[in-house]
């Protein structure tokens, strides 16, 4: 299939798709007309702190398992297993704790599970005549079960299941809805997500009142930028027939290690940043303005299994002019689909690109390098990075861990023989 059918295709299926969970939209939004109220709140406008840090602009991109709240299809960007942890107090002791896991699939959907629990602190109760009667809690989680996959090699559907449980004094009651999503690469560096949340519910009735979670459709886009290393979002919200929210926001990768990013909700400014730690750990801090102050949120995410690509060098040290001229790098990966290309990049300390190796298919097993230029020229002495990075037929790009390799050409390894002298 061509790029140039493949991109058609994709805009046909994002039209069709928007104009169905349009009609979806406007058929179950007359019931919040007779509502009149905005039930779920706290989980209709909920972010994680990197959406938080992006301004909440996070339909177009939702490549982490809590992504399914935004998209459910964006879970299939995932290329390892991974949870996900988040915690973020607000005002007067009221808390906010989620705790989210994704498995990517390749023949079998990609499945995740999140789980978010809001906690509110004492609250006082009184009778009719204003009498102290102790004080109650009101606390809502909300279970969602997710599952996606590809129906093209650049179109992803998925959905999701929300079961949402409030409980205020000694009444409760659960409802159920329905999402839908959908993620679409338009070009290599551009993705446009579109999902529709509380499709069908949740309906709560805690006594006599009945209360019904607002339909929410979203629209977003997602392009990345310098190679990789930038990354610009949008989108558009509508809440039933509340409100209609513009959001975006950027990011840009300072370090290998840290990630900034800042945004724009609506009427006020966001920011944050990303920490990769040792052992495939990561945090993420977000910060945004709310009515009644400042919102501080911080998720420590662990990625394992899944899909990889892997690189080491037989040599930790390369010495041109000694006995150690050159190094073996061994490449390895896992992908979702085929493999359609590889590269091999390597990197000095300024973050320039001296060498990269890289061709369509699977990468080979071993690959020589001798610490020049593809032009043959020599590389100062110094300390490099490198890494490898796989894109399979889906779409899916791989990057692996970086490593680093040094050069030396002041070490020769000249060995010095040792004559001994006997005796007469």
């Amino acid at each position: 299939m061509n790029r140039k059918y493949s991109q058609t295709f994709c805009l046909h299926t994002g039209a069709a798709l928007l104009l169905l969970l349009t009609l979806m939209f406007s058929a179950t939004a007359r019931a919040e007309d007779q509502n009149g109220g905005w039930a779920g709140d706290w989980l209709t406008n909920y972010q994680s702190a990197r959406a938080m840090g992006l301004g909440g602009s996070f339909t177009g991109l939702a490549d982490e398992p809590l992504g399914m709240v935004w998209n459910p299809a964006g879970m299939t960007q995932l290329s390892r297993n991974e949870v996900f942890l988040e915690t973020s107090r607000y005002f007067e002791g009221t808390s906010i704790n989620t705790i989210s896991f994704a498995v990517p699939g390749s023949k079998y959907p990609t499945l995740g599970l999140s789980i978010l629990n809001l906690r509110s602190d004492e609250f006082q109760r009184t009778n009719e005549v204003n009498h102290d009667m102790g004080t109650f809690r009101e606390g809502e989680t909300a279970y969602v079960l997710s599952a996606s996959h590809h129906v093209h090699p650049r179109v992803a559907i998925g959905g999701n299941l929300r079961v949402v449980h409030q409980s205020i004094d000694e009444f409760s009651a659960t409802g159920m809805g329905l999402d839908l999503g959908l993620m679409a690469s338009a070009a290599d560096n551009v993705r446009v997500g579109l999902s529709a949340a509380n499709l069908g519910g949740p309906n709560l009735e805690l006594r006599e009142t009945r209360e019904s979670y607002p339909n929410q459709l979203r629209g977003g886009v997602a392009v990345d930028l310098m190679q990789g290393r930038a990354m610009v979002t949008a989108e558009v919200e509508k809440i039933g027939d509340l409100r209609t929210n513009v959001r975006g926001g950027g990011e840009f990768q300072l370090t290998d290690a840290i990630t900034l990013r800042a945004g724009f909700d609506g009427s006020s400014p966001a920011g944050g940043f990303t920490v990769n730690l040792p052992q495939d750990l990561r945090l993420d801090y977000g910060t945004g303005d709310h009515d009644l102050g400042m919102i501080h949120r911080f998720s420590l995410s662990w990625r394992f299994g899944g899909f990889y690509a892997n690189s080491s060098s037989s040599q930790q040290v390369i010495s041109p002019l000694g006995t150690r001229p050159a190094t073996q790098f061994s490449l390895d990966a896992r992908t979702r689909d085929a493999v359609d290309s590889w590269r091999l990049e390597i990197h000095d300390q300024g973050e320039n690109l001296v060498r990269q190796f890289g061709g369509r298919g699977a990468p080979p097993a071993h690959l020589m390098w001798d610490g020049k230029t593809a032009a043959g020229m020599p590389l100062p002495d110094g300390s490099y990075r490198y890494r490898l990075v796989v894109q399979d037929l889906g779409g899916l790009e791989i990057v692996g861990r970086s490593q680093t390799i040094g050069i030396d050409t002041r070490s020769r390894d000249i060995q010095v023989p040792v004559q001994v002298s006997g005796t007469k």
